[in-house]
């Protein structure tokens, strides 16, 4: 049986979505990672993260495009669709 997020879809760790505290459902965001420059456009599907250091969950995908798979977590900086930072921090 497949899981399903908080929107409703099924969970899919091969799509580019992300788990967010409160942008709505659908919105798309640009996650960097402060380490190393990458980046890639997420879409909100999910609640979380419920770790409060955190400011965002990915995908498996999206942690792979990345380019932090494997270390858990990663220092990241979350810019909105108007090209605004919404926050820096921790990323798991």
């Amino acid at each position: 049986m497949t899981s399903k997020t908080a929107s409703g879809e099924r969970a899919n760790p091969n799509m580019l979505t992300a788990a967010h505290r409160s942008l709505p459902f659908g919105t798309v965001v640009t996650v960097i990672n402060l380490d190393n420059g990458r980046q890639v456009k997420v879409r909100i599907n999910d609640r979380g993260p419920f770790a409060r250091s955190r400011v965002i969950d990915v995908t498996r995908q999206a942690a792979n495009e990345l380019g932090f798979t494997g270390k858990g977590t990663a220092r990241v900086k979350v810019v909105g669709p108007h090209g605004n930072t919404l926050r820096a921090g921790k990323h798991c």
